[in-house]
């Protein structure tokens, strides 16, 4: 007779998880990330069980924060995550008086006090110091996530950095390698701020007594985090318990977890499971829900849409065409991670522009910018000479003083400065750029309002640039495709990070990538206006609409705009150039 086998899977926002249990302690085990093609990962990890104990007979619940809709689909038992990591602490750990659970996009911490219900708490609407946000910060190092590991083990130095958001941490480690800070200190300074950000978010007065349970890939695989937990909660070595199946901890407690009252379990054959997922048929379109209009009907509509459009540009002249006795005026717009540099003519025609990363080093980005500039005079034979300069953003003290600019304006009056080149009665700024965005409110020609995102990061670009290179799209190809959808997801207003598990549910469902890239053109309008910027009524902002920044390169992200607001928007040629832009028009006019 077949080994019977009780069978827990946690199918989390970037991971999948299987355990094979007998007698309650566990006999097979797998871990593997499923990239947003779950049903085959989970396959891939069933014929490996397959092979190592056999075609068995299973009884399966399901948890995972992906899990749910897996479980609705194949009429499989679900049992929340958290309650399932709470069942293998009343079993297998009862000297546990707190546990501390870290995934790829949830943080969750339980205490456990003897004659009461476990005290749960999980983080909401903020990922800021989960799984994805370490992932974040190793891809803008540029290295893999276990390299952070090894770098925090050999730190000198603690520094503060912002782990609310993954994506405003960017500016404090770009400020930290401008500073020349060893990566072994930002990698430490990192998992400082996970360990911080998760118990100041979770534990809110509770206190955090021993013995600690900690579990969770991040806690398992990067071995140096939980000192940090250590040292933050003043724990000893042997006021922790770090379990060797510490990754598997709910699908562990999904495997033993005995059901009660109508609560059952799902009685299988390896086989059979497999089959049933291996042939699970392609989605209806007709029953589709959660879906937003289409942006455009077709492609003779996209063309007309784009020829309208067109014809707000401004005129960019070759080197070769510029009369060298003309007057020239420099704008140049440092930012916290990019540099943009224009230089206009008398007639505030642009003769050259530059955009770029600065990578931490301001300075080195703009001398960089102006030697491009300086080749290309070279090479044509033309001379330049720059009559007046203005400079602002992020480094405008620092680059004023630098290279001896005429003027520092804030990014608001640059920004009013270019939309007016546009719409003389402009009503409504919007910029949004890969972190950050602005919102101007002008009224009679007076800016009267100003709005910018502080705590969050939602409807910026980086997450759509993020998911598209996740998909081996390019941010280009993937805006393209977005336009001619025809079932727009409703990912709805939430983190970037926790979009990203709607993203993966939808995929799960059936749905193509132009359907996702048009849904996240839609969602970065709407956590933009709505979630942020927490406009109440859509008539604040008038009938004169500019949009900049270099978001709006997306033509998706326009007419999804255009679509909520009900009007056409104005966006010029150079969306992510008008703040430098408005500084060289500011030059030229003062």
């Amino acid at each position: 007779m077949n080994q019977f086998y009780r069978v827990g899977i946690d199918i989390g926002s970037t991971t999948v998880k299987i355990v094979f249990t007998v007698d309650g302690n566990i006999v097979f085990s797998d871990y593997q990330r499923h990239n947003a093609d779950i049903l085959n990962s989970l396959s891939t990890s069933f014929l490996k069980a397959k092979k190592e104990v056999g075609d068995a007979n299973i009884s399966i619940l399901i948890t995972g924060s992906a899990g749910m809709g897996v479980a609705e689909k194949f009429n499989i038992p679900f049992k929340q995550e958290v309650l399932a990591a709470a069942e293998v602490i009343k079993q297998k750990y009862s000297d546990i008086k707190t546990l501390i659970d870290i995934g790829g996009e949830d943080a969750k911490m339980i205490f456990f006090e003897e004659g009461k219900v476990p005290d749960i708490r999980m983080n909401g609407s903020c990922a800021g110091g989960t799984g994805a946000f370490i992932d974040q910060v190793a891809s803008l190092l540029g290295i893999e996530v276990l390299e952070i590991n090894k770098l925090a083990a050999n730190y000198k130095n603690i520094y503060p950095i912002a782990s609310r958001c993954g994506v405003f941490t960017k500016t404090d480690v770009q400020n930290l390698i401008a500073k020349n800070v060893s990566r072994e200190d930002i990698a430490a300074s990192i998992f400082n701020a996970v360990a911080l950000q998760t118990i100041t978010s979770l534990a809110r007065g509770y206190d955090i007594v021993p013995k600690v349970f900690f579990c969770g890939g991040p806690l398992t695989f990067l071995t140096e985090l939980p000192k940090f937990f250590m040292s933050k909660l003043n724990l000893k070595k042997e006021d922790c318990v770090m379990s060797e199946h510490s990754q598997y901890i709910p699908a562990w407690g999904c495997a033993i977890y005995e059901p009660t009252g109508n609560e059952q379990r799902l009685e299988t054959k390896i086989s059979d499971f497999l089959h049933l997922i291996q042939n699970f048929g392609d989605v209806n379109t007709d029953n589709y829900t959660e879906r937003l209009d289409i942006l455009f009907n077709d492609e003779e509509e996209f063309i007309l849409w784009n020829k309208e459009k067109e014809k707000t540009k401004i005129k960019i002249l070759d080197i070769t065409e510029i009369d060298d006795n003309d007057n020239f005026y420099c704008g140049i717009d440092s930012g916290s991670t990019t540099t943009k540099i224009v230089v206009i003519n008398s007639n505030e025609d642009i003769v050259f522009s530059y955009y770029n990363k600065n990578n931490g080093k301001p300075l080195d980005a703009i001398v960089n910018g102006f030697s491009k500039l300086q080749n290309k005079l070279d090479e044509t034979g033309k001379t330049m000479k720059i009559t007046k300069s203005a400079v602002t953003g992020y480094g405008e003290d620092l680059v004023k003083t630098a290279f001896n600019i005429d003027y520092g304006i804030v990014e608001t009056i640059a920004h009013y400065t270019a939309a007016r080149k546009f719409k003389d009665n402009v009503s409504f700024i919007l910029d949004i750029g890969g972190q950050d965005m602005k919102a101007i409110f002008v009224d009679n020609g007076a800016i009267n309002r100003l709005e910018v995102n502080e705590a969050c990061s939602s409807g910026c670009g980086s997450f759509i640039e993020g998911f598209a290179n996740s998909l081996k799209y390019s941010v280009s190809d993937f805006a393209n495709c977005a336009c001619f959808a025809t079932h727009p997801c409703d990912l709805g207003t939430r983190c970037t990070v926790f979009m990203n598990s709607k993203v993966k549910q939808f995929l799960r469902e059936g749905a193509t990538i132009s359907d996702i890239a048009a849904g996240l053109a839609y969602s970065v309008v709407k956590n933009c206006l709505y979630k942020v910027l927490k406009i109440k009524n859509l008539a604040e902002l008038g009938c004169n609409i500019v949009v900049q920044g270099g978001t709006f390169r997306n033509k998706s992200i326009i007419k999804a705009l255009e679509k909520l607001v009900e009007q056409n928007v104005i966006c010029s040629n150079i969306p992510e150039l008008m703040g430098a832009y408005g500084a060289s028009l500011y030059a030229n006019r003062t």
